[in-house]
């Protein structure tokens, strides 16, 4: 079993940062074929992938975001972060962190992320 707690949503203007923190209880990356990202889900719509990492640092990025959010992680705190830079408005949204550990599925609770002048 995986916990996952996420942290640094906030409210922000247009055009500023924000770090989202994605605490896990026991350590992910242990084994090559564990993933862990972070995906979104705005009002009214599906919740849909922002960026993943893997055990080797291989990243992946919906094309909204490539350029302006960077995914990293810190194997000794079992975390993964997101930087977002250059926030938009269409960037509002719950933020949920996701690991995939042994090929079993396990999500946080999310931090919301409201981006408004």
């Amino acid at each position: 079993q995986v916990e996952l707690v996420e942290s640094g949503g906030g409210l922000v203007q247009p055009g500023q940062s924000l770090r989202l923190s994605c605490a896990a209880s026991r350590s992910i990356f242990i084994f090559r074929g564990n993933i862990m990202g972070w995906y979104r889900q705005a009002p009214g719509k599906e919740r849909e992938l922002v960026a993943t990492i893997t055990w080797s640092d291989v990243t992946n990025y919906t094309d909204s975001v490539k350029g302006r959010f960077t995914i990293s992680r810190d194997n000794a705190k079992n975390a993964v972060y997101l930087q977002m830079n250059g926030l938009k408005p269409e960037d509002t949204a719950i933020y949920y962190c996701n690991a995939i550990d042994y090929g079993r599925n396990y999500w946080g609770k999310g931090t919301l992320v409201t981006v408004s002048s």
